[in-house]
């Protein structure tokens, strides 16, 4: 009975073998790069320490995908304000408001909130802020919402003078950070990993990059994930590496951009006529979200420029630019083939956003400007 049980196991070693032979280094490289993420994440991550503010936060209203900015900003506000009382535009906030006696009032997006409900809040001597998400592409909008605030903050550092010229006396440059609950390096199973990804809604001009980008990127392992890529050129070609129409979760699109080797920023353009409500012809500087979010996962992200993007991270260094679909396919080239120095951008980008970026950052600085303001 023994020797036939030593011929049964005899049997499943060489299976056992080939699969310890394929499986130990990818298990390996797997966890050396987990580590290392590790280290940076807990040197760089700041400790929050609560301030003895009570914040009322008004959320967008206006459901997915404002509502993760909204869930990051809350659970981030909790860690740094000994208060916050959470409420939606469409309540009676001048009601709550009276009640709780709040220090500040915070309102992202501000769209769906009534400038009367603000006016009356502010008649209680409580600071009101709000935090524009999408300038310039909606300033038609957001101009008659601005002056109705104690303190505004924007994204765009182009649109601070904007707000200024029309009567705002308190206009900061702040743009969105990450909340790193949901943008981390994560251990992401083998069956989804590629090379090279994208996420992000197909407006004209990120159709005009792609055009050109998809075919110097046929012999790569490529993946895109967003509304209307069926308006590429040759979308019947590529429509197998297109998720079309889908929306991504954070902890789902974190997944995705850990994945893959690259992940390719492109910024949406400022005069795109058939999108945007900008007649101002605001032009954009300054980085998106998805700058921070891509980083604080931990890929190696590239990007094309934007003026103010080296007040955030250093180009070459902490993260990687291009300026053409020419110079952006040699640049993934040159970088999946160079995978030590891949690595390295991406950690120093992870410990920059940690330090830097973070939703605890910036609402530090929020607070700091509508409090002392």
């Amino acid at each position: 009975m023994a020797r036939a049980n030593n011929r049964y196991a005899d049997s499943f070693k060489p299976a056992y073998r080939a699969g310890r032979d394929d499986g130990y280094p990818l298990g390996w490289a797997d966890g050396h790069w987990l580590g290392r993420c590790e280290a940076v994440i807990r040197a760089a991550t700041p400790v929050p320490v609560k301030r003895p503010i009570h914040v009322l936060y008004v959320t967008s209203g206006k459901g997915y995908p404002y509502s993760p900015l909204d869930n990051g900003i809350v659970e981030t506000l909790k860690t740094v304000a000994d208060r916050v009382t959470l409420v939606v535009p469409d309540e009676d906030v001048v009601k709550v408001a009276s009640k709780v006696r709040p220090d500040m009032m915070l309102v992202l997006d501000g769209m769906h909130m009534s400038v009367d409900k603000v006016q009356a809040i502010n008649e209680m001597g409580i600071r009101t802020a709000i935090w524009f998400t999408d300038d310039p592409y909606y300033t038609d909008i957001t101009a008659g919402i601005a002056t109705h605030y104690f303190h505004v903050f924007t994204l765009e550092s182009n649109c601070v003078a904007f707000y200024a010229e029309r009567g705002c006396s308190r206009v900061s440059y702040l743009p969105l950070g990450v909340f790193p609950g949901s943008y981390h390096p994560r251990n992401t199973p083998h069956s989804m990993r590629g090379e090279i990804c994208f996420i992000g809604t197909a407006y004209w001009n990120r159709v005009a990059l792609f055009n050109q980008l998809m075919p110097l990127l046929a012999h790569r392992r490529l993946h895109i994930s967003g509304m209307w890529w069926d308006r590429l050129n040759e979308y019947e070609q590529w429509k197998s590496l297109i998720d079309l129409g889908k929306w991504m979760e954070p902890d789902e699109t974190s997944e995705r951009y850990n994945a893959n080797k690259i992940v390719i920023n492109s910024h949406r353009a400022h005069d795109d006529g058939t999108f945007n409500q900008n007649k101002a012809e605001i032009t954009a500087v300054s980085p998106n979200p998805r700058t921070f979010e891509i980083s604080a996962s931990g890929a190696l992200q590239l990007t094309d420029w934007r003026e103010d993007l080296a007040q955030f991270y250093i180009p070459g260094q902490e993260i990687a630019t291009y300026d053409s679909p020419e110079d952006l396919a040699a640049k993934m080239e040159y970088y999946l083939e160079h995978e030590e120095e891949r690595q390295e951008i991406a950690l120093r980008g992870l410990r920059r956003t940690l330090r830097d970026h973070t939703y605890v950052s910036r609402l530090n600085q929020l607070m700091d400007l509508t409090m002392n303001g």
